[in-house]
């Protein structure tokens, strides 16, 4: 029996070896997660300082596309793309990279600004590039360990995929509603160290779900490119979502 199943036959551990073309894989993925996150610091500082971009995201019906854009999109690929292509995994991933890239700019409009704004249930949210800055080098750290940690562990983290699943999802929910009708400070800080956690473990499990992955479709050109862009989607997502909590929790002023 392989890796992979014993992954999935309930196994405590795993143990693969390392070749050349895992490597190669693993590379393709972090680069372009990479080319991603350089792509949407480029739009969010263009939308962010340039003001005929910055009134067309956020001063036109278009804010909604960019606001809601992207988990629509993960949600129809749900749906929509039970056997995605190169082409189309592709898309997905740059169509979103763009959308998140787009609502990034809010971090850059109130860096330029000086601005503070209100927080849910009160308090103040106030960065600067410097701020910025930190929350990025805080960010691409932990998300270093957590990756080398799910990449060299021996300790099967598969049966993790659910719990994530169903706890994100929950988390947004109760985010939203909280957004709408609770407006608790609390609780929007008790959710944002909950995501934060979550995306803690999404890294690390999408990490050693990719090294399993890989072993299962070596060979496969198709598969291979789609779960290139599939698990640069999903680390990409993780890093982003890490990045604006800590951000904010270093942005919070009372």
């Amino acid at each position: 029996m392989n890796d992979f199943s014993r992954t999935y036959s309930g196994a405590g551990s795993l143990d693969m070896s390392v070749d050349a073309g895992l490597r190669k894989f693993m590379l393709g993925v972090y680069n372009k997660m990479g080319l991603g996150l350089l792509l949407s610091a480029a739009i969010a500082y263009s939308v962010g300082t340039f003001p005929p971009l910055t009134n067309l995201v956020f001063g036109t019906p278009l804010l909604f596309v960019v606001q809601w854009g992207p988990l629509a999109l993960l949600f129809g690929s749900m749906f929509f793309m039970r056997n995605p292509s190169p082409i189309g995994s592709a898309l997905l991933y740059w169509a979103i990279v763009v959308l998140i890239g787009a609502s990034l700019s809010f971090w850059v409009v109130l860096a330029s600004s000086g601005q503070t704004v209100q927080r849910i249930g009160g308090g103040g949210l106030s960065v600067d590039f410097g701020t910025i800055a930190q929350a990025f080098v805080i960010t691409a750290g932990a998300f270093m360990a957590l990756s080398v940690f799910g990449y060299t562990t021996k300790r099967n983290l598969m049966p993790m995929q659910n719990f994530l699943f169903m706890a994100v999802f929950g988390a947004i929910a109760l985010g939203i509603l909280n957004m709408l009708f609770f407006q608790s400070g609390m609780l929007e800080l008790l959710l944002q160290f909950a995501v934060l956690l979550l995306m803690a473990g999404v890294v690390a499990w999408q990490t050693q779900a990719l090294k399993v992955t890989y072993y299962q479709i070596a060979g496969d050109q198709r598969s291979m490119a789609v779960m290139t862009n599939m698990g640069a989607l999903n680390l990409y997502i993780a890093f982003v979502n890490m990045f604006q909590i800590i951000l904010s929790l270093l942005g919070s002023r009372e």
